[in-house]
């Protein structure tokens, strides 16, 4: 018989309501990546976040003290990982449609449940595993491989998926002995030095040729961003914040397997924004992956949330 696994509820809503956060950011970094690099609206939205970290949520979590840590080299390690993701992620999704490449980057559940089985001894049963066959069904009609409408930029959001998997799974390994916004914070921080290191080699475009839009989106030249453009680096920055915060205490509080389909909520929020705000929708083959990826996840939750019911309570005899 399986190990009881434990199940938080404010966890799985945490993981829901980074979800949401995560795909306002999305929104945001696509509308404004024909204007900045990517790293420039990286350092704006580390900038926003850190601030929020360090006056709002470290004085409610209990203090400064959490800055300590007592395992640096495993933060580091996941900011290197973290920011990898970033890179693969945000480049395909100037390159792609919205959707399709948050739809694509939703292998991260499925790959988070492998790795957890690999490094954490989290032990899935058959219906974890037919969930995740068949969610990386959904992930390969939806990246088309072989196909003459296949789109070598869909291979981004799936590295970046990998990178995101194993951010979550070093989250949930670190989860017994740091507070989650201690978790929160060292990946902001290192976007902050890292993004502002990237400005200072490539922020002045020498390195920009102008033949790759993927290229020019990473190299193109730092500007001052116009007053029009400063509520959605804020914003962006705030909902940076709060899905680092949410997503930290998600993983801490549940095993990473489960609690990662609760991020599927971005989904449709980015078919949504794709509509109002890019005029993009899905085609067949998005809306059949996407399913088959949500699917899986949710059976992957129902599963474990039937294994872990308790047994009903005996009813008593009545006395005669």
């Amino acid at each position: 018989m399986s190990a009881e696994v434990k199940i938080s509820v404010p966890g799985l809503f945490a993981a829901a309501g980074a979800g949401i956060a995560f795909s306002v950011i999305d929104m945001i970094f696509k509308f404004l990546s024909g204007d900045y690099p990517l790293y420039e609206m990286v350092l704006f939205r580390s900038v926003v976040a850190v601030a929020v970290m360090l006056a709002i949520i470290m004085p409610l979590e209990g203090g400064y003290h959490l800055l300590r840590t007592h395992q640096p080299k495993l933060h580091l390690l996941r900011c290197l990982v973290v920011f990898f993701a970033n890179i693969c992620f945000f480049t395909g999704l100037t390159l792609l449609p919205l959707a399709e490449a948050v739809a694509i980057a939703f292998a991260t559940p499925l790959i988070v449940t492998t790795l957890s089985a690999l490094f954490l001894g989290e032990r899935p049963g058959p219906w974890r595993w037919g969930a995740v066959m068949a969610g990386f069904l959904g992930v390969l009609i939806i990246m088309r491989p072989g196909a003459d409408s296949f789109q070598p930029a869909a291979i981004l959001p799936f590295l970046g998926a990998c990178g995101y998997a194993t951010l979550h799974v070093l989250t949930r390994h670190a989860g017994g002995s740091e507070a989650g916004a201690t978790l929160a914070f060292y990946p902001m921080m290192g976007f902050l030095v890292l993004s502002a290191l990237a400005g200072l080699i490539f922020g002045d475009g020498r390195f920009a040729t102008g033949g790759s839009p993927a290229l020019d989106f990473l190299l193109r030249a730092w500007i001052w961003p116009a007053p029009k453009d400063w509520p959605y680096l804020i914003g962006v920055g705030i909902a940076g914040s709060a899905g680092g915060y949410l997503v930290s205490q998600a993983y801490r509080m549940n095993e990473a397997a489960l609690a990662a389909p609760f991020e599927y909520i971005a989904m449709p929020m980015s078919v949504l924004w794709g509509v109002l705000i890019f005029n993009e929708w899905p085609d067949l083959q998005v809306w059949l992956g996407s399913a088959l990826i949500i699917a899986s996840g949710l059976v992957s939750v129902w599963r474990e949330t039937r294994r872990n019911r308790p047994a009903p309570r005996p009813r008593p005899r009545a006395e005669g």
